[in-house]
């Protein structure tokens, strides 16, 4: 999370007009490894509670799609259905154009976490077509996306590229389960991704609105800290690591 210290900076300031363009704040917490047990026990964790997804990737073996700094995405949500999202980051929320300011699915958002912040737009959907057929190839990979989503995917992505020609990668298997701590005050989410080769990542978040987020983060430090929570671990983005765990599986077929 951003320290005090760190909002008087100029990384600081920078900070502070993004969160002033934004929707919300998600501020995350990778957590290490040898602290996992003892964590869900803190947090009075059940995982028969946890929800089941299936997250898919789509890029090139190259990643020439995040290289661009986007990011298209599909899941299946136990209980809820499929969705899908195309993300542009890093984005400066002044000069995302206000057609698409104006769509509810359009949401932007500052992931804030130990160590750094990015300022990210996306633009959600649901597909019409089931994503489990989709990626088991019964269909073009584009009827996962809307219209609108297709329209932001070519206007960000490397000219040339099509959705259609994207590689799947994935899937991740995830559990997510929402915690109310009384003492915090405000929903935790935890979400573990399990990678093909074993690795784990656990990540703690929770959303606050804007004007909120120096307030909130020093609420969900003290929280932690009364727990027995490390909040100093290296850091690792889910996302990153899935894209490179299958981009090196896609080079040695």
């Amino acid at each position: 999370m951003a320290s005090t210290t760190a909002l008087l900076t100029d990384k600081g300031r920078e900070l502070r007009q993004l969160v002033k363009g934004a929707d919300s704040i998600e501020l995350k917490l990778t957590l290490p490894e040898h602290s996992y047990r003892s964590a869900a026990a803190a947090l009075g964790v059940d995982p028969l509670d946890a929800q089941i997804r299936q997250v898919f990737f789509f890029d090139t073996p190259g990643l020439d799609l995040n290289k661009a700094g986007v990011v298209a995405r599909a899941r299946r949500v136990q209980g809820r259905g499929d969705d899908s999202v195309v993300k542009l980051r890093p984005v400066v929320p002044a000069e995302l154009p206000a057609q698409l300011r104006k769509l509810p699915e359009f949401v932007v958002e500052v992931d804030a976490l130990p160590g750094g912040y990015v300022c990210s737009a996306s633009l959600k959907g649901v597909p019409k077509s089931s994503v489990r057929d989709t990626v088991a190839g019964k269909g073009a990979l584009s009827k996962v996306f809307s219209k609108n989503q297709r329209s932001f995917f070519e206007e960000h992505a490397p000219a040339g590229l099509t959705i259609d020609e994207l590689d799947v990668l994935g899937p991740i298997f995830v559990l997510k389960l929402k915690l109310s701590p009384k003492t915090l005050g405000r929903r935790l989410v935890a979400e573990m991704w399990l990678y093909p080769d074993g690795t784990r990542i656990v990540e703690l978040s929770t959303k606050c609105l804007p004007g909120e987020g120096l307030d909130v983060t020093e609420q969900l430090l003290d929280f932690l800290a009364s727990k027995d929570i490390p909040t100093d671990a290296e850091q690792q983005t889910k996302t990153k690591t899935a894209l490179e765990f299958f981009s090196a599986e896609l080079h040695s077929r």
